[in-house]
């Protein structure tokens, strides 16, 4: 029996610095979604890539995160995204994992942008996680973190690579390229989920949302510049039928990161 993965990516606008409106605006988006495995929204899907973070934060267990929990139950799907968070005196961009019996895990954003001043507003994090879910084994990321294909690279201990984000439309030539990257040097897939619009900053942002397979070619059919909700298929057989046939991580460099 084929193991099959249902992903849907939500490529939206974001209203800035609104956590209510945003919030409202993806309860009317999330209901228009078939039954699917997991939802990936945007970076900051409830404010926009701000540096506000002392204004905006929320604690652990605030209204955002009791959204998330109430939208995966209802659904019965995995979501990831990431939300501003306050703990213990810090700010962080932390991904939440959300399951719809209420599991939660998380990541903290390893690599702050500071072409934005990021690390003068966030903490950064120090772990990464891998995730197993319905029998794949899934690695969440944000944003600036692609830029790094160590902090990505694939141990063989996951399947699928996913990427949550507020790219610039200014740099979607890089992020198209990265992306592409990722899924071939790591043979596995990968998704990148980024918003459309213009933020309060004025920066324009293309979405150009995709989901690529482990040969580097886009499975998806979302354009940039547009608002769409896509579901897309993933198949662990023919991952698992490429890994045999082209082993290339049986030559990869042993490596160790020091933080």
């Amino acid at each position: 029996m084929e193991n099959k993965l249902n992903v849907t990516i939500v490529q939206s606008n974001l209203i800035w610095e609104n956590i209510e409106a945003n919030l409202e605006m993806f309860s009317k988006k999330l209901e228009k979604i078939e039954q699917t495995d997991i939802i990936v929204l945007p970076e900051m899907f409830n404010t926009g890539f701000s540096m506000n973070s002392k204004y905006l934060a929320e604690k652990p267990n605030g209204k955002t995160l009791k959204w998330l929990l109430e939208q995966s139950k209802k659904l019965q799907s995995a979501i990831v995204t990431s939300i501003i968070i306050e703990e213990n005196e810090k700010y962080y961009n932390r991904l939440f994992w959300i399951e719809p019996n209420g599991k939660i895990l998380h990541y903290n954003k390893r690599h702050l942008f500071r072409m934005a001043n990021e690390q003068n507003f966030y903490t950064a994090g120090t772990e990464s996680i891998i995730i197993n879910y319905k029998g794949w084994r899934i690695k969440p990321l944000i944003c600036y973190d692609l830029r790094f294909p160590i902090w990505s690279r694939n141990k063989q201990d996951y399947d699928l690579l996913i990427y949550v984000a507020n790219w610039p439309e200014r740099r979607a030539k890089p992020w198209k390229i990265l992306l592409k990257a990722r899924a071939i040097e790591n043979q596995s897939y990968v998704v990148g989920v980024n918003r459309v619009g213009t933020d309060g900053n004025n920066i324009v942002f293309s979405g150009n949302s995709i989901v690529i397979d482990a040969y580097g070619n886009k499975i998806s059919k979302t354009k940039p510049h547009i608002e769409n909700i896509e579901k897309i298929t993933l198949n662990m057989n023919k991952l698992i039928e490429f890994r045999k046939k082209f082993p290339v991580h049986l030559d990869a460099d042993n490596f160790q990161i020091q933080l």
